[in-house]
C-alpha cells in the first residue's frame, strides 16, 4: 500500500485533531498521523509552518498545500466531497448538531418526521470537545466529551435522520407556510418547521492586542491548550464557572494559575468558589482590568493590567493566557429572518415573548409554544436561547422538547 497524500501533524489531546482524523475516516481518506509531542522535527515543522506559532492540526496535502486548525466545511471543500442534502424539502430541518440538535433529531426521525440536519463544524458542538463530561445521565464514570458525541451522532443516523455536514447556514427566512435555509454553497433547503439549535462561542476582551496572539499565547480553551504549558505560570481571565473550573483543570498542567477578575468577587458557583480560593496553585487578583496584550515575533510576551481601584498599572508576563467571559450566541444568520433576540443577541422563545406585550403579531388566536420564536413554526433549543442553562443535559431535554412541539405542530399544517 502506498503512502497515504495527506498527513495530519497534531496531538493526542486535540480536539480538533480529533475532529480533523474522524472527519477523513468517516470519508474512508487515508491519512498519515504526526504527534508533534513525540516529534521534535514536525513540532519545528508546524511552527515554522504557522510563522512561530504553534497552531494544531496541521494537514498538508500532495500538491503542497496545507491547512491551519481548517473546519470540516474547510477540508471537505479542498477534498472536493460533496456537501449538498439528497432533498430540497423536508418535514422539520434542525439547524445545528449539538446536544440539542441531534437529540431533537433522534426523537423527530424516531417519530417517522422527515428530518434534515445542517452542522457546520463537529457534531456534538462544545461537549464534542470537552476534555470528559461527567454530569451527563446514564454514564457512571463520566464519558469523554468526543465519544459522547461520536454515540449521539450514530443514534441520529439510526433512526433515519439525513445529516448534512460541513455546512454553513446564512440565512433564514419564510414564505407561506414554509421556512427557508440558505446554505454558504447557496443551496436553498425548505421545510414545514425549524429548529434553531446554533449555541454559542466564547467572547472576546477585545483588549488591543488580543486578536494577534489568539493561538500564540491568547486561548479559548484550556482542554485544547493548557498541555503546551507544562510547568509554566499562566493567567485565566475571567470570573464566572467557566473561568474557575478551567483554572482548576489547568493545574494538572501547569505551575500557576492567575486569574484576573474585574469585580470583587467570583461569579462561580460557592462549591467551585471554595475550590478555586483554596487551591495551592490558583491566586485570584480581584479589581483587575485587562488593558493590551503585546509580544514579539509572532508570541505573546506580555499582559498590561489596571488596578480598577487604586488606578496602579502592572505588566504581567505569563508564559499563557486562558480567556473566559461568557458566550456570544451563533445568531448571525437570523439578520432579517423575524426571529426576535433579546439584547445578547439571544433567541426569545415561549412566555417571554408575551409576558408584556401578548402573542407576536404572526400567531393568530394562540400563544407560542414553550421553545416557539416569534416566528411560528420556529423553534430553538439549547445554548442559543435566551435562558437555556448552558448544560448537556438540559440541551438534550431541550432537544427532546422542541421536537415533540415540532410533531405538534406538524398536526396543524
Amino acid at each position: 500500500m502506498s503512502d497515504p497524500a495527506i498527513i495530519i501533524y497534531g496531538a493526542y489531546w486535540c480536539p480538533d485533531c480529533h475532529r480533523s482524523k474522524q472527519f477523513l475516516g468517516e470519508h474512508q481518506i487515508p491519512y498519515r498521523w504526526i504527534d508533534i509531542e513525540q516529534d521534535p522535527a514536525a513540532e519545528a515543522h508546524v511552527i515554522q509552518k504557522n510563522n512561530g506559532k504553534r497552531l494544531i492540526p496541521v494537514i498538508e496535502f500532495a500538491d503542497g498545500s496545507f491547512l491551519v486548525e481548517p473546519s470540516n466545511a474547510a477540508l471537505a471543500t479542498k477534498l472536493g466531497l460533496k456537501t449538498r442534502a439528497e432533498r430540497t424539502h423536508y418535514d422539520l430541518i434542525v439547524v445545528g448538531g449539538g446536544p440539542a440538535g441531534l437529540t431533537a433529531a433522534l426523537y423527530a426521525a424516531r417519530e417517522g418526521i422527515d428530518t434534515l440536519v445542517i452542522e457546520r463544524a463537529a457534531w456534538g458542538g462544545q461537549a464534542a470537545v470537552t476534555a470528559r463530561l461527567d454530569n451527563v445521565p446514564g454514564f457512571a464514570d463520566g464519558i469523554e466529551g468526543a465519544e459522547f458525541a461520536s454515540q449521539l451522532r450514530r443514534q441520529v443516523a439510526r433512526f433515519g435522520a439525513e445529516m448534512l455536514e460541513a455546512q454553513e447556514v446564512r440565512r433564514v427566512f419564510g414564505h407561506d407556510n414554509y421556512h427557508c435555509v440558505c446554505t454558504g454553497d447557496d443551496s436553498e433547503y425548505s421545510a414545514k418547521a425549524l429548529l434553531l439549535t446554533t449555541g454559542s462561542r466564547y467572547r472576546r476582551l477585545g483588549a488591543p492586542g488580543e486578536d494577534d496572539y489568539i493561538g500564540a499565547g491568547i486561548h479559548f480553551c484550556a482542554t485544547c491548550d493548557g498541555p503546551f504549558y507544562k510547568g509554566q505560570p499562566v493567567l485565566v481571565i475571567g470570573g464566572g464557572n467557566s473561568a474557575a473550573e478551567e483554572s482548576l483543570f489547568l493545574t494538572k498542567f501547569v505551575e500557576k494559575v492567575t486569574m484576573l477578575v474585574r469585580g470583587d468577587k467570583l461569579k462561580a458557583s460557592q462549591v467551585i468558589q471554595e475550590k478555586v480560593l483554596n487551591h495551592p496553585q490558583i491566586e485570584v487578583r480581584f479589581h483587575t482590568d485587562v488593558e493590551r496584550f503585546d509580544g514579539a515575533k509572532g508570541k505573546l510576551k506580555s499582559v498590561s493590567i489596571r488596578d480598577g481601584q487604586t488606578g496602579e498599572a502592572e505588566v504581567l508576563r505569563p508564559a499563557g493566557v486562558f480567556v473566559f467571559i461568557g458566550l456570544t450566541p451563533n445568531t448571525g444568520y437570523l439578520d432579517g429572518s423575524g426571529v426576535q433576540l433579546d439584547r445578547w443577541g439571544f433567541v426569545v422563545t415561549g412566555h417571554d415573548l408575551v409576558h408584556e406585550a401578548g402573542p407576536p403579531p404572526a400567531y393568530a388566536g394562540r400563544e407560542p409554544g414553550i421553545l416557539e420564536t416569534s416566528v411560528p413554526g420556529v423553534f430553538a433549543a439549547g445554548d442559543v436561547r435566551a435562558g437555556a442553562t448552558n448544560q448537556v443535559a438540559t440541551a438534550a431535554g431541550e432537544g427532546a422538547t422542541a421536537a415533540l412541539l415540532v410533531r405538534e405542530y406538524l398536526k396543524s399544517v
